[in-house]
Formats: structure tokens, C-alpha cells, sequence
């Protein structure tokens, strides 16, 4: 990849400064060691829900649906560490390998790190979440002699609906990612995870969130070929200066407008700063109205993918509702135009895309809240990892006014995953990678 010369100081989601002097091409996905790391652990960790597992099996709830006259009782629980152990050995491939099972809520919720090796000599990320599946099975139908009529039942458990379903639908052991065949198209794997996962990874917490959101995305965004040549320098001033809040800026424009300021008012501090800083200075003059010039439009798209994060949190924030999210990155990316002559956010297409995203959420067609949608879906695929960010940051300040809330959907995501620094605190950890 190339180097870059231009250099960034990198910010926590309080303000203060983690990092300065920090070179550009070193907050990349493909340098970055943190980075590294959530991604790796993205594609192979797998969550098993052994209480859920047992409560499952003794009413028979299999699937998405109940089989009376199927259930078992088994005392997983008591029988635990024996499960564990089996597990481990296994989905290692050799004693003393990368395999490690971390248990939370009192070994109630397992997270299963597969062995890189799995990956390695696999042709998809499936080998994590089926080496997982297998094992959990099969541990449990040989810890309790099951015989071959029920043998079936516990794998219903583990495995869900699969194979009557195309993916493991209803099943207890889970994947961050959603299979390869749900995925829009190539590279879309690390762009299709919901958004109230996000939010409950990190605790609610608005930046940690939009930066792991971010991270992912601009995975993804390299992984479908975005940051090649030219690209790349566009692709990784968005993901700074948006989700890695880049000289303070989300947090100054947040700051300065977050008592008594609108989306309109962020716009303003957005064009103040950019001139300032000297990103675009004043054009041609109509009648009444000023164009502004800039010679570093990547630069440009940079501050209004900043701004639109900014005028997210401010006016979901305000009213600690997350569903204006769609309508704010709508409309600030509309007056930021009109106010300066210059393009939007993502060159036109976060405008775009958050036309579709509130007929989708909201409008007529009303099909769901914001926090589930992702990446990879048809409405919000297309602004090139910039607005799922942003969404992510007002569902964790939403108040509980989605019909689908994080809690909801993605209990089980905060209760593993956000137990793991990489995942909760991502801004900390990636500014440490540098």
C-alpha cells in the first residue's frame, strides 16, 4: 500500500488525545495490528449459549419452532466443564494451538476462538461456526449417552433449522457474521452485521460503537477492492476522521453544538472548520450566494463524513431517539451542498442512500427500526462504509423508541464480545496498534 506523508492525531471518545503524529497509512485495516486482531476474531470466535442449550432442549423449542414430545432434560449445566473440556479438544488442531474458550455468566455463555489454522486451509470463514456446531453436538450426545432417535433433537439445538434452512436459523450456537450466501455480494462479509450488535459490543457507548462500525466497514470496503490506487487515501481519511475521530473533530463538532444546536448549526461548524483548516476556501460569487473551491476533495469528503457523524449524534442524541438518523444524514448532506457548491458526504451517495434508508425505516413500507440493518443491506450497502457508522452511534443513544432494540436482538453480542478490549474500547486499542 502506499505511505503517506499527511499525518492525523487520533482522539478517544472523551476528547483526549491518544495518539499524535500519527502517519496516515498506519490506522489502515490492512497495517494496523488492533485491527488485525477484530478482524480475526470476527471470523473466529463463535458464541455457544450452553444454558440455552439446556432450557431449549427441556421444552423442546428447536429451531424457530417447539416439537412436543421432543424434549430432553439434561443437566448441561451441572456437566459443564466436562462440555468445555470436550469441546476444546475437539476443534484444536494440535495440543497447545491458538484454541481458547472464554466463559462468561458463570460458563452460561461460551465464546470458542478457533484455531487460525481452520481458517487458514478453509475457503470460507463457515469452518469456525461448523467446527463449533459439530463439537458442541457431539459433546453433549456423548457426555449423556444420547441415543440415535434424540441424537437429532441436540443437534436442532445446536444447529437450528439447518439444513431445511439456508443458515442456522433459531440456533444457539452463533456467528457475529451471517453466512457467505446471505452476503449482497463480493467482499460484503465484515459490512453484514447489524447495527444493535454494534451497539451492544460496546456498551452503548455512541464513538467506541461508530469506530468499531467503522473498522469493519472499511475492512470490508478494502476487501471489495474501494482502497486500491488513488481510492485507498479516500477510503482512509473517512475512516479517521469519521470513525476514529481524527483531530477531535467529531467530538469539537458534537461539543460546540450539543446544548442548543441543529443539524443546521453543525453544517455551519463544519464550513467554519474546514476553512479554518484550510480544506476549502471561498470560490466564485453568484448573485448571493458563495461557492466554495477546495483542491483536496478526498479531504473535502473526509470533514462531511465527519460532519454527517457529528449532525448524527447531535440530533438523535437530542432527542434520544434513533429513528431521525436516516432524515439527519439525508438533510445535512442536503444543506452542506447548498451551503457551499461542493459535494456531499461519499461524493452524493450517503444522500442517496439515506432516501431509501428512510422509506425502509420508517416511511410507508415501516419494515424495521435502524438497529437492523447493516452494510450488506440493499438500502444502506451503498455509501462505501460511511453511513452504517453513523447509525450505529444514534441506536446507542436511542432511548428504547425501536421496535427492535439492542437488547433485544443482541444480548448475547454484549455479554461476549463486549467483554473483549478490541471490540469495546476499539478507538483505544487501534490508537495503541499504531
Amino acid at each position: 500500500m502506499a505511505k503517506y506523508s499527511e499525518t492525523i492525531d487520533l482522539y478517544s471518545d472523551d476528547g483526549k488525545l491518544l495518539k499524535s503524529d500519527v502517519s496516515l497509512d498506519k490506522v489502515s485495516p490492512l497495517v494496523n495490528p488492533a485491527t488485525s486482531k477484530i478482524v480475526d476474531l470476527t471470523k473466529r470466535t463463535i458464541n455457544v449459549n450452553l444454558a440455552g442449550i439446556e432450557a431449549a432442549l427441556k421444552t423442546g423449542k428447536l429451531g424457530k419452532g417447539k416439537i412436543k414430545g421432543r424434549e430432553l432434560d439434561l443437566p448441561i449445566m451441572e456437566n459443564k466443564d466436562a462440555l468445555v473440556a470436550q469441546i476444546k479438544e475437539m476443534v484444536q488442531v494440535e495440543e497447545g494451538d491458538d484454541t481458547e474458550i472464554l466463559e462468561f455468566n458463570n460458563g452460561k455463555l461460551l465464546l470458542v476462538q478457533v484455531p487460525k489454522k481452520r481458517l487458514d486451509n478453509a475457503a470460507t470463514y463457515d469452518a469456525a461456526i461448523t467446527a463449533v456446531a459439530s463439537a458442541a453436538t457431539y459433546a453433549i450426545v456423548d457426555q449423556f449417552d444420547i441415543n440415535a432417535f434424540n441424537a437429532s433433537t441436540v443437534k436442532a439445538a445446536c444447529w437450528g433449522g439447518y439444513p431445511h434452512t439456508q443458515d442456522m436459523n433459531g440456533a444457539l450456537v452463533s456467528s457475529i457474521l451471517n453466512i457467505p450466501q446471505n452476503n449482497e455480494g463480493i467482499g460484503y462479509a465484515l459490512r453484514n452485521i447489524s447495527v444493535n450488535h454494534y451497539v451492544m459490543m460496546t456498551n452503548r457507548n455512541a464513538l467506541q460503537g461508530a469506530a468499531l462500525a467503522a473498522t469493519l466497514e472499511t475492512a470490508g470496503e478494502f476487501e471489495m477492492g474501494m482502497g486500491i490506487g488513488p481510492f485507498e487515501r479516500n477510503q482512509l481519511l473517512c475512516y479517521a476522521y469519521q470513525g476514529l475521530n481524527a483531530n477531535n473533530m467529531v467530538y469539537d463538532l458534537v461539543k460546540a453544538n450539543g446544548e442548543n444546536g441543529t443539524v443546521g448549526t453543525v453544517v455551519q461548524s463544519l464550513v467554519e472548520r474546514a476553512l479554518e483548516d484550510k480544506v476549502i476556501m471561498p470560490g466564485k460569487k453568484g448573485d448571493y450566494f458563495q461557492f466554495y473551491d477546495t483542491k483536496d476533495p478526498m479531504m473535502w469528503n473526509a470533514y462531511a463524513a465527519a460532519g454527517s457523524m457529528a449532525a448524527s449524534i447531535v440530533n438523535c442524541g437530542a432527542g434520544r431517539f434513533a429513528q431521525a438518523v436516516s432524515s439527519t444524514l439525508l438533510y445535512f448532506n442536503d444543506l452542506l451542498e447548498h451551503e457551499t457548491g461542493l459535494p456531499s458526504a461519499d461524493f452524493g451517495r450517503m444522500m442517496g442512500t439515506a432516501v431509501g434508508f428512510s422509506f425502509f425505516s420508517h416511511s410507508i413500507y415501516g419494515g424495521g427500526g435502524p438497529g437492523i440493518f447493516n452494510g450488506n443491506h440493499v438500502v444502506t450497502r451503498h455509501a462505501n462504509g460511511i453511513a452504517i457508522p453513523c447509525v450505529v452511534a444514534a441506536a446507542a443513544l436511542d432511548a428504547g423508541t425501536q421496535m427492535f432494540s439492542p437488547e433485544s436482538t443482541s444480548k448475547i453480542m454484549g455479554e461476549t464480545y463486549g467483554q473483549i478490549d478490541v471490540f469495546n474500547k476499539p478507538m483505544h486499542q487501534i490508537a495503541k496498534g499504531v
